[in-house]
C-alpha cells in the first residue's frame, strides 16, 4: 500500500505536544519580543496550524532578521548536496522560542570582566583562559603499617 508524501508526513510524534503540555498556549508566549539578530530556536506548535514551519525546521536554529506584529523571519543554513544555503522562514511567535545556546558564552564574558576588573584593582596578572581538566596529582602509599592485602574472588554457590 502506497503511504503519503504530504507536508506533515511523518510528523507523528515531531509535532505532538509533550507530556502535560498539551491545553491552552501560555499568554507568555506572545508577550516575548524578538530583535533581529536575536538567535531564535524553531519548535512547531501542533495546536496553531497558521504560521507553522515546514518539518524540516523544526529543532533548527536560526537568526531573525524581520519582526511583524505576530510573526518573525528567521534565516535558517540548509544542507543541500555538499553547499549550505541560506534559507529565510517565515513562522509565527508560537513556533519559536529564544535559544538559550549563547547564554553560556555571555555568562563567561560577564565573570571574565568581573575578574578581570577586581585583578586590575589588585594589580595582578590574571589568566582567563579555560583550562582543560588536568591528570590527578600522584599520590604516595607507604606499605608501612599498611600490609597488602589479598583478594580473591568468591565462590559462586546455587541456592538450590
Amino acid at each position: 500500500m502506497p503511504h503519503s508524501f504530504g507536508l506533515r508526513a511523518r510528523t507523528r510524534h515531531m509535532f505532538s505536544r509533550n507530556f502535560r503540555e498539551h491545553g491552552a498556549i501560555p499568554l507568555s508566549t506572545y508577550l516575548k519580543t524578538y530583535k533581529v539578530g536575536d538567535i531564535v530556536d524553531i519548535k512547531a506548535n501542533a495546536a496553531v496550524q497558521k504560521g507553522m514551519p515546514h518539518k524540516f525546521y523544526h529543532g533548527r536554529t536560526g537568526v531573525v532578521y524581520n519582526v511583524t506584529k505576530s510573526a518573525v523571519g528567521v534565516i535558517v543554513n540548509k544542507r543541500v548536496g555538499n553547499r549550505y544555503i541560506e534559507k529565510r522562514v517565515n513562522i509565527r511567535v508560537e513556533h519559536i522560542k529564544h535559544s538559550k545556546c549563547r547564554q553560556e558564552f555571555l555568562d563567561r564574558v560577564k565573570e571574565n570582566a568581573a575578574k578581570k576588573k577586581a585583578a586590575k584593582e589588585a594589580g595582578v596578572s590574571i589568566n582567563l583562559k579555560r583550562i582543560p581538566a588536568q591528570p590527578r596529582g600522584a599520590r604516595h602509599v607507604s606499605t608501612k603499617n599498611n600490609v597488602p592485602q589479598t583478594i580473591a574472588p568468591v565462590p559462586y554457590e546455587t541456592l538450590l
